[in-house]
């Protein structure tokens, strides 16, 4: 331990020695640490905020579908999908979305339910005539309790509603762009027939006959499409998946030129490195001492810009909101109120970022320094 001690205080001397080299190699890496650490702690994010925004949705959910496209579905369906075996409960939903000239957002104006996983921070959930916002929205608008929140669509589709509750949910998602209103006032702001709802919640009662009910009800209604809870998370992952990988290809520039960088250390020591070497050699250090004087060098750079990189990437992430790629991320959904995206880390990650970074840069350093550790001392310094 003693030897080893030694030999890094010998590492940490001669990295002073190159010290401007040697911060401008932190500073390339830990950039390319932040960059490839920001991508991917924003995308589990963004992925773990889709999950718990759906973990409390019904198993199935039935919509009516009119020249492909999305449309309101007859309340009569209700009864005939009641009678499938295995069906709990068939419950009409509605709901849409308005967009806020004032904060530029895109709300989703929802009809309360009760099976509604909300918690409400203060007051209570609306009567006829009155609303709840999310913790997003009531911040974006500056909100309390009794306050008048005005909507409209045209000249005959305006609401003045009184703000009664403010609530959170599992998802910040959720909270931020969730506007709940009475059923009658969701129908009549979006002129809504009352003979139909915008699409039906289905709850059943053993999860392994999911796909059969949804099957039966494909068959007996073939103007529906039921779409299974596990199909929304899995669109869900591989849609972020792939805006992930296309904002690290944005950037595989800069990966690249980090793996130029090591592959140019991997072809040879500078002279001044060489002639050290050779120096310690003649001077009676063994090959195992220059290998792990070359590793504690190695380590140093690469693990400090390793924490450095991850650490600045975290704060990008989840204090600042990841500014640089929560545009290409979230894609269309700018257009709803910012918000603060949850800290989950996955050490999965952490894993995939350190062999990208720094099991690469270590290779290429001690490759070259056992080739120069291995030579004659004096055909080393006279190189």
């Amino acid at each position: 331990m003693k030897k080893h001690y030694r030999i890094l205080e010998y590492a940490l001397s001669s990295l002073l020695r190159r010290k401007y080299k040697n911060l401008a190699l932190f500073f390339i890496y830990t950039l390319i640490v932040c960059l490839l650490s920001s991508v991917m702690f924003l995308t589990h994010s963004l992925k773990q905020e889709a999950i718990n925004v759906f973990i409390d949705a019904p198993e199935l959910i039935v919509q009516r579908l009119l020249g492909g496209r999305h449309d309101l579905i007859p309340l009569s369906y209700v009864d005939t999908i009641k009678s499938f075996p295995g069906v709990a409960t068939v419950t009409p939903r509605f709901w849409g979305y308005y967009y806020d000239s004032l904060t530029g957002g895109n709300y989703t104006v929802m009809a309360l339910t009760s099976n509604a996983s909300l918690n409400l921070i203060t007051g209570r959930m609306p009567e006829e005539g009155e609303c709840a916002v999310g913790k997003g929205v009531a911040q974006a608008r500056q909100l309390d309790i009794n306050d008048a929140l005005f909507f409209t669509l045209a000249s005959e589709q305006k609401l003045m509603l009184k703000v009664v509750g403010i609530f959170t949910a599992n998802s910040s998602v959720l909270t931020n762009d969730l506007v709940i209103f009475d059923k009658n006032d969701v129908i009549r702001f979006f002129a809504l027939d009352k003979a139909k709802a915008t699409d039906l919640m289905v709850k059943i009662n053993n999860e392994s006959e999911i796909a059969t009910v949804a099957n039966k009800i494909k068959r007996t209604l073939p103007d529906t499409r039921p779409i299974t809870r596990s199909e929304i998370l899995r669109t869900y992952e591989n849609v972020f998946n792939w805006r992930g990988g296309m904002a690290l290809v944005l950037f595989c520039g800069a990966l690249l030129a980090f793996f130029i960088f090591a592959w140019d250390k991997a072809t040879g020591l500078s002279a001044e490195e060489r002639q050290e070497i050779g120096i310690l050699k003649a001077i009676g250090w063994e090959t195992s001492d220059v290998l792990t004087l070359k590793f504690w060098e190695s380590t140093v750079i690469s693990f400090t810009s390793f924490l450095t990189g991850v650490i600045l990437g975290y704060i990008h992430v989840f204090e600042f909101g990841g500014t640089i790629f929560v545009p290409i991320l979230k894609g269309w959904s700018i257009l709803f109120p910012p918000f603060d995206p949850m800290p989950y880390i996955d050490l999965y990650q952490i894993v995939v970022i350190f062999f990208l970074t720094v099991v690469p840069y270590l290779a290429s350093t001690i490759i070259p320094s056992w080739k120069a550790a291995i030579a004659d001392p004096d055909t080393i310094m006279r190189t």
